[in-house]
């Protein structure tokens, strides 16, 4: 029987999914993801002499399944992230995105410019800016390892999720530029930032819609638990799909789709979304065996120049903004030292009031200390204000003391600051009542 569908690669894929649902937690504690094993796997079975599939570049519904995956992949996430928090974090991603992002595009274009003198400015530009962005199907094995502080994963996360369409406008209207020369025509770079600005408000009225209706479908006994985890899929997808057809940005327009999904839904958030990440993993797989077998072809005639290039991209030009961005992001640590009959309860309430960024520790001597990440001078005395009126509530016979020494007004390592937060407590436990001390400049 004759098929239209090529199933030697089905039998391929197919079967990479079976030995990967049996060996992956044993690879993947050795940090081999399913993005290297697909890669490799296309890379061998569609290439040299060890090829048994044909796969071809621009065959039919590859670019399709790789846009929609990629949709999928930015919903789900999206949809995990917690605005309120966000608010709390909305220093860093801002970093990244307004101060990292073009410092990423402009090194980029300096590094296409020194490795491809014969380009001009603009096309150096446009490479640039193409490269930028972060991939958030790559990174979603950091999103979702929680082993990584939650703030961070939470900041990569929307960092990821957005940067795409801030850098359309610019990939566009860098190549109009290239094409015309001087001559600039505004309406390409206008046109972009109308697309940008219908996915946002096309992906948050889906979203918010989608997410009311099911969540008022599920109170009113009226939608299906299993159906209800179908229908969060097809509102990822139908966000991209509706609002690449209107004319709006699809990529952006799915990210904030699930920012107002997990928004406005109120019960049973991280269930719902159980068969969209699923999906989204299913459909990386597949996407990422493709890049595998077709890296061959396309990569056998590149020269060192593109390859230097494309190992810069991924490293150096990524890396130095984002270090750039940050340089004058302030770590403040408190020291807090009491001393109740019961610590974990005390680690407890210190930990409720605090927030889900911040680090808690206790040391030897019985203090606990607390890193507040991204906390002015003033804000740490707050927070340590607040979580003295906690324990009073808990223990009121108590007295709380606290130092609080900050990065880099006290001191600028993590030794140097934790040490000045010691002797600013020792400061606080001179005095028979709560006190709060803050250590001097050094």
């Amino acid at each position: 029987m004759e098929h239209g569908l090529n199933l030697a690669v089905v039998v391929a894929i197919a079967s990479g999914l079976v030995l990967w649902s049996v060996v992956a937690e044993r690879l993947e504690r050795w940090n081999v993801t399913a993005p290297i094993v697909f890669v490799a796997a296309g890379l061998l079975l569609a290439n040299g002499p060890t090829g048994v599939v044909d796969v071809r570049l621009g065959g039919p519904g590859i670019a399709e399944l790789a846009e929609i995956t990629l949709a999928v992949v930015l919903f789900g996430d999206a949809a995990r992230v917690s605005l309120a928090d966000v608010r709390h974090d909305l220093g860093l991603p801002s970093r990244l995105l307004f101060i990292g992002l073009p410092l990423t595009m402009l090194l980029g274009t300096l590094a296409a410019r020194l490795l491809f003198p014969s380009l001009s400015w603009w096309v150096c530009a446009v490479i640039g800016a193409a490269v930028a962005p972060t991939d958030a199907a790559l990174g979603a094995a950091i999103v979702n390892d929680e082993r990584v502080p939650a703030r961070i994963r939470r900041v990569l996360n929307v960092e990821s999720g957005l940067n795409d369409g801030i850098v359309t406008p610019f990939v566009k209207f860098f190549i109009v530029a290239a094409v015309i020369g001087t001559s600039l025509e505004t309406e390409s770079e206008g046109g972009a930032l109308a697309e940008l600005a219908i996915g946002v408000a096309g992906g948050a009225a889906i979203g918010a819609l989608g997410g009311w209706l099911m969540s008022r479908a599920r109170a009113a006994g009226i939608g299906a638990k299993s159906y209800r985890k179908v229908g969060v899929t097809a509102l990822a997808i139908l966000s991209y799909a509706a609002l690449v057809e209107i004319g709006g940005n699809g990529f952006v327009a799915a990210f904030v789709a699930g920012l107002a999904y997990g928004a406005v839904t109120t019960d049973e958030r991280d269930e719902s979304l159980e068969f969209t990440h699923q999906s989204a993993e299913l459909m990386s797989m597949i996407v990422w065996f493709f890049f595998g077998a077709v890296m061959v072809p396309t990569l056998q005639d590149a020269s060192w120049q593109e390859v230097l290039f494309a190992v810069g991209a991924l490293t150096v030009v990524r890396m130095v903004p984002v270090a750039v961005a940050l340089l004058e992001v302030v770590q403040d640590v408190g020291c807090l030292l009491v001393r109740p009959t019961d610590p974990p309860a005390v680690a407890a309430v210190v930990r409720e009031t605090l927030r889900d960024a911040d680090t808690v520790c206790r040391l030897k001597d019985g203090s606990f200390a607390l890193i507040l990440e991204d906390t002015p001078e003033l804000g740490a005395v707050r927070a340590m204000e607040r979580v003295r009126c906690a324990l009073v509530g808990r223990f009121s016979s108590s007295t709380m003391w606290a130092g609080v020494a900050c990065y880099p007004a006290h001191a600028f390592s993590t030794e140097e600051v934790l040490t000045q937060g010691r002797l600013a407590l020792l400061a606080a436990e001179e005095w028979n009542q709560d006190r709060i001390e803050i250590a001097t400049a050094g």
